[in-house]
């Protein structure tokens, strides 16, 4: 299963504490990690822990810093389309505080480069992205919302061969209402918002409340389905990796059957501190069913 993700690539500097720290406070951390992060990044090192070839349409160029992302994400076994190889400029870092007791995040970062988004919207377009791919040919596509051009791209692809479209909404982006006409499922966070409408022609829309049930709705009724209870030790990501197994997914009979099998996936994410712990006990899971 090949499937093509487009959107943010972070650093993330993660440093787990006994306490998240109030203002005007300082805490010390028990543990540091540098890696990928960001949400098709994180999706798409999902993608290749289940078995996928994970292809991640992004922004990283040549910067010194962007080298440990792709460090990481050639050690996860993700392919990376780097849609500006000569951007100088650093890539997003985010500083990521991770709670011991109960695995509970903060994150701070700054979001997609608006100059990049500026660059692309220029100089990316779907002639770019068949050439990044190089012949290959992704069965299903995955966005974020970050830089416009490359879900612009993605989705135009995905039409032009009838791959299926997942969008990734945590937040509502303007690039959204040329995207969710084409999308077959869009996947909510518990707090998004659109303008009115933008919703209706999607065919599946999804909300996901961390914990709580994951509801559904589309052409054959809608519904809910529980999340496995866990002992969760590092959220960090759980939500990324939950559209990395929705996306990797695509080929299950059922839309519960996809949500209940990202319900698992993420679940496992959660038992896991760090980064990329989970990844083996993922796989491990994979060769069991």
């Amino acid at each position: 299963m090949s499937v093509l993700l487009a959107g943010l690539c972070t650093v993330d500097l993660v440093q787990r504490v006994e306490r998240l720290p109030e203002p005007g406070q300082k805490v010390r951390s028990r543990d540091l990690a540098v890696a990928a992060g960001g949400p098709a990044a994180g999706a798409a090192v999902a993608v290749a822990a289940l078995g996928g070839e994970a292809l991640l349409l992004t922004v990283l160029g040549r910067h010194p810093l962007a080298d440990l992302a792709r460090a990481d994400l050639a050690e996860c076994g993700v392919t990376v389309l780097d849609a500006l190889p000569e951007w100088d400029r650093p890539p997003p870092l985010s500083a990521v505080a991770v709670r011991e007791r109960d695995g509970e995040r903060v994150v701070v970062s700054p979001g997609a480069d608006d100059t990049a988004d500026a660059r692309l919207l220029a100089d990316f377009g779907p002639e770019a992205l068949d050439a990044a791919l190089a012949g290959r040919q992704p069965k299903a596509v995955l966005v974020d919302g970050h830089y416009p051009a490359l879900a612009r791209a993605a989705v135009a692809l995905a039409r032009a061969h009838d791959r299926p479209v997942v969008v990734d909404a945590g937040s509502w982006k303007p690039v959204f209402a040329d995207v969710f006409p084409h999308a077959d499922v869009v996947a909510c966070s518990a707090g998004f918002t659109a303008p009115e409408g933008t919703l209706d022609g999607v065919e599946v829309v999804i909300t996901t409340a961390g914990p709580d049930p994951v509801r559904w709705r589309g052409p054959h009724g809608e519904g809910e389905v529980a999340v496995p209870e866990v002992d969760a030790r590092d959220t960090l990501g759980a939500g990324d990796v939950w559209h990395g197994a929705l996306v990797f997914g695509a080929g299950l009979s059922d839309i519960e059957e996809r949500i209940e099998f990202a319900n698992a996936v993420a679940s496992e994410r959660v038992r896991h501190a760090g980064p990329r712990s989970w990844i083996g006990p993922v796989r491990a899971m994979m060769g069991e069913r």
